[in-house]
């Protein structure tokens, strides 16, 4: 991965996991009820998924390439649509408030990776937005070096920043996070990065 696409993949990375939604809003509950440190269980549990996602859609991108380079090709462009649907999911809600819709488990972890599998972002969204940034004529192995530990560590500041911010604001950065504004801006980006990354995709096009 050149650095150029590495800074690409960095800054979509950043607006992924900075969207506000479940595992933000958790992060920040936990901060006001258990405090920063014991929070941070739940920090564990998303990159415990992120991992987990990671490797998934690893496999079903290497299954793509190696099985018909046109598939590939279908795939980015239908990621690329998920991302601009992610988007305009995202305009639509931001008004909205966020709510958890799982009931609470006995433990911080459990609860936490509960929320992170089910999200609707995460589920869609992992694949989506890995198919825009794998070299089909690079080896899987040499790029997910480069894009695991990007992924995982900008995941993890983002969610220990909200635990943090919980832990230190409380309610105060929980209107932050549901601000109609900043959440439209960060769908805006999504859209974008869609349009975007899907004209990179079509025939004839680097």
């Amino acid at each position: 991965m050149t650095v150029e696409a590495w800074t690409v993949f960095a800054l979509f990375w950043v607006v992924f996991v900075t969207t506000p939604g479940p595992n933000a809003v958790n992060c920040i509950q936990n901060g006001m009820t258990y405090g920063f440190a014991r929070s941070l269980w739940a920090v564990a549990a998303i990159l415990t998924q992120a991992a987990l996602f990671l490797a998934l859609s690893a496999a079903g991108i290497t299954a793509l390439i190696a099985a018909l380079p046109t598939a590939f090709l279908v795939a980015k462009i239908a990621g690329a649509l998920v991302l601009i649907w992610l988007g305009l999911r995202g305009w639509r809600r931001a008004g909205q408030v966020i709510t958890l819709e799982v009931a609470p488990p006995h433990r911080i972890y459990s609860r936490a990776l509960a929320i992170a599998t089910i999200n609707p972002k995460s589920v869609a969204g992992y694949l989506a937005a890995f198919s825009q940034f794998v070299q089909a004529d690079v080896p899987i192995g040499q790029q997910m070096w480069v894009i695991v530990p990007t992924a995982l560590t900008l995941t993890s500041l983002s969610y220990a920043t909200y635990t943090a911010l919980g832990a230190g604001l409380g309610r105060a950065a929980l209107s932050a996070v549901m601000n109609r504004l900043i959440r439209r801006g960060l769908a805006v980006c999504f859209m974008l990065y869609g349009l975007a990354l899907g004209a990179t995709a079509l025939p004839g096009r680097v």
